[in-house]
């Protein structure tokens, strides 16, 4: 006879934190017409043979509100760097001067803004379908251990309803970070 799974509230707990930790990355990757360094992420540059993002190959830091600075370390990078950033679809325009690569951020549009919150939005349902498959597999994990007689109905019905508030105080802090997003984007 097979063991039956283990089941650990704080492996869920981990695993939803997990999602909402990427979830957080990705909307750092979203443009509110500030400078961010993590709006350079989704880059990647042709370097040494492979592909390799750009805080791989520079540093990137916010000298001003609107202006993003790219020191790339190796001068023959410069132009790869540059070409990335130029052919990416975030429609900025980079000013090379030996070195450093310099971005102004421009001011967004209203319909560019909505779009921003409609990926805000995407990233959000995929972050939140991300929690429910953690829930799905934790309530699949108990039936089987109350299934082989390992768990008794109430510790089912116990640990369901844990499982369940987790997964309702993700979804919650979802709709909290998405709508403070909204927020920021749509902030002139």
């Amino acid at each position: 006879m097979a063991a039956s799974p283990v089941f650990d509230i704080q492996d869920v707990k981990r695993r939803m934190a997990g999602a909402i930790a990427s979830f957080k990355h990705e909307l750092g990757t979203l443009r509110t017409g500030r400078a961010s360094p993590n709006l350079l992420d989704p880059i990647v540059v042709e370097a040494y043979g492979q592909t390799m993002s750009v805080n791989q190959v520079a540093t990137v830091s916010v000298p001003e509100p609107r202006l993003l600075s790219v020191q790339v370390w190796d001068r023959a990078m410069v132009q790869p760097v540059e070409k990335a950033i130029r052919e990416s679809s975030l429609g900025l325009n980079p000013q090379t001067e030996g070195q450093v690569i310099r971005l102004r951020i421009p001011e967004l549009t209203q319909d560019r803004r909505k779009d921003m919150v409609k990926v805000a939005h995407k990233y959000a349902e995929g972050a939140k379908v991300a929690v429910r498959h953690v829930r799905r597999d934790g309530l699949d994990v108990l039936k089987v251990k109350e299934k082989d007689h390992s768990m008794s109905e109430d510790e089912h019905v116990r640990a369901a309803d844990l499982v369940q508030k987790e997964t309702d105080k993700h979804i919650a802090e979802i709709d909290q970070l998405v709508m403070h997003k909204e927020k920021e984007i749509m902030t002139v």
